[in-house]
């Protein structure tokens, strides 16, 4: 079983979003809160040097990142990204694979496949691995594929190597609309697609028993949460319901009724990970991050702190760790 490390993601090292601090002060804060094992974000274009003069003066490892790509553009991108991230230290670099290829067309489950198998190659010569994300806008946002491709990984002889972040599905839950954006209706409405984790047979149970978790991005969401009234895409369109409040917001800081209660089927996931990490000894979970973050579909124009929340969260996280390792120690 992997050590087991609790990183934050880099957009959440601030508290007013749009108004980030230095780089310098991002990793001490991150450092200075006491509760986190790494920094988690690809160094960004032209700032690669402040990273890791950060990440060394505050002791603080850049162990992973993530960047997006677009198949039939972003080859050499991605190449490129990989080599970054052996610089700075990486261990892991997640891939957030865009649905529609460079020419327009939507990826097959082959194409996804050979955009997986290159990637996985190229970061092997670099020692470093790779993640696919379950995510919006992305090909796996039909959750009905993510088994499919890994499946067709395997059969090349290749781990697949998944990162799971519920909230991009449990903002579909009870929302009709949500599940339309991804051709899903009709299979959660006739009980063949599970989003639920608490009723049997859920799409996440589903992944968690094929152990191919290597990364867990934790965001808090509530199903089918409030849209982002504070933020905008440039179309005009409202931010989607990809992030809900952690702690109770206090007067003025969020934009719609929160209840406490609506958190728990994102709390729910996270005990189940736990669980099966813990209960595995060939688990193959090594990272969590906190994912409280900025951009329109999550936490832009919030105005309570991102980091707060997710030093919040990342102290509830260590308990639940806790919880789950003296679960297993009792276990015949």
């Amino acid at each position: 079983m992997h050590e087991l490390l609790i990183g934050c993601n880099g957009r959440s090292a601030q508290h007013a979003p749009g108004n980030a601090p230095s780089i310098d002060e991002q990793f001490r804060m991150v450092k200075a809160a006491g509760v986190f094992d790494f920094f988690d974000r690809l160094p960004q274009p032209g700032q690669e040097d402040a990273y890791l003069r950060a990440s060394e003066k505050h002791g603080l490892p850049i162990l992973t990142g993530l960047w997006t790509y677009t198949a039939g553009k972003d080859e050499a991108l991605l190449r490129q990204n990989l080599r970054l991230a052996s610089r700075a230290g990486s261990l892991c670099h997640n891939i957030m694979l865009f649905d529609a290829h460079a020419d327009g067309h939507s990826l097959s489950d082959d194409e996804v496949v050979a955009f997986y198998c290159l990637a996985f190659e190229e970061a092997a010569r670099l020692g470093i691995e790779i993640t696919f994300e379950v995510h919006i806008y992305m090909w796996s946002e039909d959750f009905r594929r993510v088994l499919a491709v890994a499946r067709k990984v395997r059969e090349r002889g290749l781990p697949f190597n998944f990162l799971l972040d519920h909230s991009h599905v449990l903002l579909k839950l009870e929302s009709p609309a949500e599940q339309d954006r991804s051709g899903i209706r009709a299979d959660v409405e006739a009980g063949r697609l599970i989003l639920d984790p608490f009723e049997p047979g859920n799409i996440v149970d589903a992944w968690i028993a094929e152990n191919m978790t290597l990364w867990h991005s934790v965001r808090p969401v509530a199903p089918n949460g409030p849209l982002n009234q504070w933020a905008s895409h440039p179309d005009g369109s409202p931010g989607r319901a990809c992030q809900y409040p952690f702690l109770r917001p206090r007067p003025g800081e969020w934009h719609s009724d929160w209840f406490a209660y609506k958190l728990e089927p994102s709390k729910e996931v996270v005990r189940k990970v736990l669980a099966a990490h813990f209960g595995n000894a060939d688990s193959r979970l090594r990272y969590v991050t906190t994912e409280i973050i900025d951009l329109p579909d999550y936490g832009d124009g919030a105005r309570y702190s991102l980091f707060e929340h997710s030093v919040a969260l990342a102290q509830w996280l260590r308990a639940e760790v806790d919880k789950a390792k003296s679960a297993s120690a009792t276990q015949p």
